[in-house]
């Protein structure tokens, strides 16, 4: 193939481009939405860590007790954020990309289903009457709506990927040998990844707990259920993840002044996440009885192989900011890290995506201890799991939304950003809450503190006969990330709307910093197409979740009644007997609301 046929092959028409006004409405309304209620979400992230350093020796606060507030802070957070954001982001990167809008009837529709659900599931969180958690494990029961809330969500981020494969199969008709533009595949990758998975979560909502949450069901099979969630469980951190790596593969090198090192990394790098992201929920039961131990290890080594993306990127980001950096006269080994752009106002996203990375680095490396059955033995449930995870989804991800929510609204709005010299000094202090919070509850899951649990009722109040000094300094240490998390996060809420309610100074454009790769490979079909690695994700799904399937239905153990996270006692309507007249025990009756 001669150069200029390559180069003709990867040639793009990357303009801007002037949104239409409903679907730039829209857009707002999908970032708008979720971070307004991400100070309901920070609020009670705020209260998690005054609750467990002992703060409060009580089970409510303002009318709301613990666990309603856990379950807000991780509902909010970790699914309405994340599933609004995405859902705005692929809008932006498919039009900007293919130059084409997706139907307005489809978009429509989708919202208005999301936002529905959001509200459902919003009331019965509030009410106090689905205080199940983010994972809404049973034997906690929700209220229905609550349930059927989160079908409705996830069902209405299904409808942009339908649309969204049809605009990219005409562009591709009509541009048959260029390069499918690697943020267009990365956002349909995610949504791949998304719509599989959730298709068990969704299954797993109105199939196996609905009936029992209303009433029609005395129990339900809680291993069948954990399994079908961790199907969706595991697959959701990439759905989070996904977007940031298109932010750091395609905006992040020209932000830093540089080029990207390599387009075809990033390309092998999302196919690897469409193979290997869903078959690795099991990972999150090596406790689970149920399931056989040669499944285990299956899943554990595949969980491994989710790692070779992950080092793919680092190292392809690295190189990319290398290059920047000697650019703008770097020298040494690592004098390239002295050069990046970490507090130019004009290129605030950089800072944002800078901050995610580092802290990916150690989300990266806490989480292979917990792909390790032997090692999840000793932090399994303990204040670990949240150490590692807020270093992904608080990193990362969160630092991606809010990063590019800025940008876009900014950008396609045309007005000036409020308070930008704030806006860039945002991140940097996040990290420093982040690291401070997560190195408390790292250490103290490493010497048994538990999560989920208010610690301040017992283990944190010197009145207990339960009181254990050695997690003071480790919750005091969670609290004052969490403090300064909480100061980041109102001040980023600050500059958004402030932003909002400035006057337009320009005319509005969807523009991104599209980076030039350096080495730009020739377009190779199997890194073009989709079905090969479709193929390939059905066949691996077979093998690693046929077996756990049969294992959660063959072996589900008792059913189980209905339980409150406050109390490991069943929710019950009697007392039980001594015995009967024959002399049997009498069987417990549990209340079935």
């Amino acid at each position: 193939m001669t150069e200029n046929t390559n180069a003709n092959q990867n040639a793009l028409s990357l303009g801007d481009w002037q949104l239409s006004p409903w679907l730039k409405r829209i857009i707002y309304w999908e970032l708008g939405i979720p971070l307004a209620l991400l100070s309901i979400g920070i609020y009670h992230g705020l209260m998690q860590v005054i609750y467990r350093a002992g703060v409060l020796h009580q089970s409510a606060f303002a009318g709301l007790d613990y666990y309603q507030g856990l379950t807000l802070h991780g509902v909010i957070n970790a699914i309405v954020l994340t599933t609004f954001f995405a859902v705005a982001f692929g809008h932006a990167t498919i039009t900007f990309y293919l130059k084409r809008e997706p139907t307005k009837t489809l978009t429509l529709l989708s919202f208005w289903f999301m936002v529905i659900g959001t509200l459902m599931a919003a009331w019965a969180m509030l009410s106090g009457k689905a205080s199940v958690l983010y994972t809404f494990y049973p034997p906690l029961k929700g209220h229905p709506l609550f349930y059927l809330g989160t079908a409705l969500l996830i069902v209405g981020s299904w409808f942009p990927l339908f649309d969204w494969s049809r605009l990219y199969r005409q562009w591709k008709r009509e541009n048959p040998e260029t390069k499918t533009p690697l943020a267009v595949l990365g956002t349909l990758v995610n949504f791949i990844i998304w719509f599989v998975c959730t298709l068990a979560v969704a299954y797993e909502v109105l199939v196996v707990i609905l009936p029992w949450a209303l009433g029609y069901k005395p129990t339900v099979n809680v291993t069948l259920a954990r399994t079908l969630f961790w199907f969706f469980g595991h697959a959701l951190v990439y759905f989070w993840l996904l977007p940031a790596y298109v932010m750091y593969y395609n905006f992040l090198p020209k932000l830093a002044g540089g080029k990207l090192y390599s387009d075809m990394a990033g390309r092998i790098a999302a196919f690897l996440f469409l193979i290997y992201s869903v078959p690795v929920g099991v990972h999150h039961q090596f406790s689970d009885p149920s399931i056989t131990k040669g499944i285990k290890l299956f899943q554990s080594i595949l969980t491994f192989g989710v790692t070779i993306p992950s080092f793919i990127t680092a190292f392809t980001i690295a190189a990319s900011l290398e290059y920047a950096g000697r650019k703008r006269g770097a020298k040494g080994l690592l004098g390239f890290f002295t050069k990046l752009p970490y507090l130019d106002t004009d290129r605030y996203l950089f800072a944002y995506l800078i901050c995610g990375l580092f802290l990916f680095i150690f989300g990266g490396l806490t989480g292979i201890v917990n792909a390790s059955s032997e090692l999840n033995n000793t932090i399994h449930n303990s204040a670990w799991i949240p150490g590692h995870f807020h270093m992904t989804v608080a990193g990362p991800v969160f630092l991606g939304i809010i990063g590019m929510s800025l940008y876009l609204y900014q950008t396609t709005s045309g007005k000036k950003l409020f308070m930008s010299k704030v806006a860039v000094i945002i991140p940097y202090l996040w990290v420093i809450g982040i690291l401070i919070f997560s190195t408390g509850l790292s250490w103290g899951g490493l010497i048994g503190e538990p999560r989920r649990t208010n610690l301040g009722l017992t283990y944190l109040n010197p009145k207990s006969e339960l009181f254990t000094p050695e997690w003071v300094p480790t919750t005091m240490l969670g609290l004052l990330g969490g403090i300064i998390m909480f100061i980041a996060g109102i001040m980023f809420l600050v500059v958004f709307f402030g932003t909002m309610l400035k006057k337009r100074s320009a005319e509005g454009m969807l523009t991104f910093p599209v980076s030039e790769a350096l080495h730009d490979e020739k377009r190779i079909p199997l890194f073009d197409k989709f079905k090969p690695w479709l193929a390939a994700m059905a066949v691996i799904l077979v093998i690693a979740y046929v077996p756990a399937f049969v294992d959660a239905t063959k072996n589900p153990g008792p059913g189980a009644p209905r339980f409150t996270p406050d109390n490991p006692v069943p929710v019950q309507t009697e007392q039980p007997s001594a015995t009967t007249t024959t002399g049997l025990t009498k069987p417990l009756s549990f209340n079935k609301n």
